[in-house]
């Protein structure tokens, strides 16, 4: 199945001069198929020569296609100058209320217009 929309994100930078990687909170607001908020924690690393990654863990809780409950979607980001990839994959057996045993992955677009997103999921 497949449930499409949009969302808006803002971060919160966090600052520890004892670790070099950076560190944001994340508060997301879908809306679409996917109605709800996605809370979560960013670790980030960028060189000087302009490859990054990144890791984090979100907790979304709302609705997927009107049926309520929570899950966690795990992300892993890496850019260079020669690739990109990002993988968001929904954390098996994190699902709760009707959304428990949900299962699948999510794609993240961003243009001029902002973020959307397409949850490919089981249930």
């Amino acid at each position: 199945m497949s449930a499409k929309g949009t969302f808006e994100v803002t971060f919160e930078e966090q600052t520890d001069e004892r670790f070099p990687a950076g560190r944001r909170l994340i508060d997301k607001s879908y809306v679409g198929d996917v109605l709800g908020r996605g809370l979560g924690q960013m670790i980030s690393k960028r060189t000087e020569e302009g490859a990054a990654v990144y890791y984090a863990i979100e907790e979304f809780s709302g609705s997927v296609m009107g049926k309520i409950g929570s899950f966690t979607l795990v992300h892993k980001g890496h850019m260079s100058h020669e690739s990109a990839s990002l993988d968001v994959a929904i954390l098996e057996g994190s699902g709760s209320g009707e959304l428990s045993g949900i299962s699948g992955s999510m794609v993240i677009s961003e243009n001029a217009d902002g973020h959307s997103y397409e949850l490919n999921y089981e249930l």
